[in-house]
């Protein structure tokens, strides 16, 4: 028991944190469910939570909904490590919300611009699993 907790310990210290992921997370909901936002929206965003871009009960690793890949084109986690984004916070939020800007241009399998869906208060993925 004391090697499996030892062993457990060190895998621990060498898996990197999903900083980029949870700065994008930060981003989208300072961007997307501020002051002015509809309060029903800033709910259903805050609920949605890590599944606006991945797929409900299927692992946030291989599983992005349709605005999650739209999303994955233009930021990538490995683009901003977690000493870029405490280092350069200005410029690494400025591309994250720069990738979010061309993401909001695609089309939803609705017919809709992801955009056009955030704005009419609406989550941007279909498929979800919500």
């Amino acid at each position: 028991m004391k090697r499996l907790a030892i062993c457990l310990g060190f895998l621990c210290l060498l898996m990197s944190p999903a900083m980029a992921i949870s700065e994008f997370g930060k981003q989208w909901k300072s961007e997307y469910l501020g002051e002015e936002v509809d309060k029903d929206f800033v709910k259903l965003g805050k609920k949605a939570n890590c599944y606006v871009c991945h797929v409900k009960g299927e692992k946030k690793e291989e599983a992005r909904n349709e605005y999650g890949k739209a999303i994955n084109e233009y930021l990538k986690s490995e683009d901003f490590p977690k000493e870029y984004i405490k280092d350069n916070p200005e410029e690494a939020k400025k591309k994250i919300l720069e990738g979010f800007k061309k993401a909001a241009e695609h089309k939803s399998s609705d017919g809709m611009t992801f955009g056009e869906k955030i704005k009419a208060n609406q989550l941007p993925a279909t498929d979800a699993g919500l």
